[in-house]
C-alpha cells in the first residue's frame, strides 16, 4: 500500500530526466496522484538511457517514475495545450523543470495557469533559478556539483576532482521541490492561495554545503578533499581490513575508550596526544597509521561485529550487492517488487518514508509511454470517446 499522506492531491508533472521526476515520485509515494505529461515523440529522454534495459524498458526511467500515470500529449499543439489547461483546472500542482522561458513559449506560464486555477501551486525547478546572471545557462548534475563547490571537497587529497557517486546536484533539487510543494499545499489550506515556487539546483547544492561552507565563511580557509575523513573529528574515516573497507566514527568522546578497548590499544586511550578529539585532530598523522595497521589484522565483518557490540558507530563499505542483501533493507521494505506491464517482475528501491501503522509497501511500476492517456482524459476530464479519437488522429496524443 502507498503512504496516503497526500491522498487527494493531483500533480501535473511536466518534469523529465532526473531532476524533478525523483521529487514527483516521492510525492507519489506519499499518495499524491501524479500525472506525468510526456511528449508523444519518445517521451521522457530517460526512457532511452541505458543499459540496462528490460524488454526495451530503461532501468534509469523505472528508478524515478514509479506510482505515476503517463499521458502522451503534444504541448506544442493548440489542442494539446487545451488538454493541459483542462487538467490544471482540476489539479493542485503543476511541476516543471524546463529551462526559463520554455513554459512561457508554450503558453503555460505561471500567470496563464493561475488565471485558469487561482489555487494552483506552480513549481519551477531550473539549474540556476528564474533570476540572476546565470538564469539562462543550461545545467546538468555534473555542472551543478562543480559550480557549487561540491566536487572541490570530494575525493582524495592530491588526486583529480571526482563527482559524488550519486547525482546529488539533481537529487538535491528534487528533494527541495518535494519539501516546497508539501509546504505550499499546507499554506494553501490555511490561506486558500496558490503559490509560485522557484527552485534552482545551484541554490540547493550551496545550501547542502552546510557546515563545510559555514567553516569557510567563519575562518576564510578554502577546504579541499579529505577522502573519507572529517575536517573536525578523528578517527572518522575508512580503514582497510583483511578483505573490505569499513568506516568508524568516533564522533563524541564516549566512544573513544570503547574503541581503544576493542582494538586492544587501551594505553592510547589516555595518551596525552589522543586523550580528546582536539588532541587527536592535532596528532592525526601519528594516530592514523597505528589504526591502519591494527585494522588489517581482522576481516571487516569481524571488526564491525566487535565495534557494534561495544556501541562504537561503524559500518562496512558495502558494494551494491551487499546493500541489497542487508537484513535491515528487507526489514524496512526498501526493496519491493512491481509487476511491470512489459518487463514483468522487477525489483525496485522502496519508499523511505514510513508512517504509522507501518504496512508492507505496494508500488505501481513506472508507466509505459502514454499508458494512461485515455484513462485520464476519460475519467478525470470527462472527454467523450469521439473527442479522444479526434485528438489521436490529429497527433496531439499518442
Amino acid at each position: 500500500m502507498l503512504t496516503q499522506l497526500l491522498s487527494g492531491v493531483r500533480i501535473v508533472d511536466l518534469t523529465q530526466m532526473l531532476a524533478g521526476p525523483y521529487g514527483s515520485m516521492l510525492l507519489a509515494d506519499l499518495g499524491a496522484e501524479v500525472i506525468k505529461i510526456e511528449d508523444p515523440r519518445g517521451g521522457d529522454p530517460t526512457r532511452r538511457i541505458g543499459p540496462p534495459f528490460v524488454q526495451g524498458e530503461s532501468g534509469y526511467f523505472m528508478s524515478v517514475n514509479r506510482n505515476k500515470r503517463s499521458v502522451a500529449l503534444d504541448l506544442r499543439a493548440e489542442e494539446g495545450r487545451r488538454v493541459l489547461y483542462d487538467l490544471v483546472k482540476v489539479s493542485d500542482v503543476v511541476f516543471n523543470n524546463f529551462r526559463p522561458g520554455t513554459m512561457e513559449r508554450l503558453g503555460c506560464s505561471h500567470e496563464t495557469l493561475r488565471e485558469i486555477n487561482p489555487r494552483i501551486i506552480y513549481c519551477s525547478l531550473t539549474g540556476f533559478g528564474e533570476t540572476g546572471p546565470y538564469r539562462d545557462r543550461p545545467a546538468f548534475d555534473l555542472a551543478i556539483q562543480a559550480i557549487s563547490g561540491a566536487i572541490s571537497i570530494t575525493g582524495e587529497p592530491g588526486r583529480p576532482p571526482v563527482r559524488m557517486g550519486v547525482p546529488m546536484g539533481d537529487l538535491g533539487g528534487s528533494l527541495f521541490c518535494a519539501l516546497a510543494i508539501s509546504a505550499a499545499l499546507y499554506a494553501r489550506d490555511k490561506t486558500g492561495q496558490g503559490q509560485y515556487v522557484d527552485v534552482g539546483l545551484m541554490d540547493c547544492m550551496v545550501s547542502l554545503l552546510t557546515y563545510v561552507g559555514q567553516y569557510h565563511l567563519i575562518d576564510g580557509r578554502v577546504p579541499g578533499p579529505v577522502g573519507s575523513a572529517h575536517q573536525s573529528v578523528v578517527p572518522y574515516q575508512a580503514f582497510a581490513t583483511k578483505d573490505i573497507y569499513i568506516v568508524v566514527a568516533v564522533f563524541v568522546e564516549k566512544f573513544w575508550h570503547a574503541f581503544c578497548e576493542v582494538l586492544g590499544i587501551d594505553e592510547l586511550a589516555d595518551d596525552p596526544r589522543f586523550a580528546d578529539n582536539d588532541q587527536r585532530r592535532e596528532h592525526r598523522d601519528e594516530l592514523t597509521p597505528i589504526l591502519e595497521r591494527i585494522f588489517l589484522t581482522r576481516s571487516g565483518d569481524e571488526w564491525v561485529k566487535l565495534l557494534s557490540e561495544a556501541g562504537v558507530p561503524c559500518s562496512p563499505i558495502n558494494t551494491l550487492d551487499r546493500v541489497f542483501s542487508e537484513p535491515q533493507v528487507a526489514a524496512r521494505d526498501m526493496l519491493v517488487e512491481t509487476d511491470h506491464p512489459r518487463a514483468g517482475q522487477i525489483r525496485s528501491i522502496g519508499n523511505p518514508v514510513k508512517t504509522s501503522p507501518f504496512a508492507e509497501q505496494r508500488s505501481a511500476p513506472a508507466p509505459l509511454l502514454g499508458q494512461h492517456t485515455d484513462e485520464v482524459l476519460r475519467d478525470i476530464l470527462g472527454y467523450a470517446p469521439r473527442h479522444i479519437l479526434g485528438l489521436r488522429e490529429e497527433g496531439v496524443i499518442l
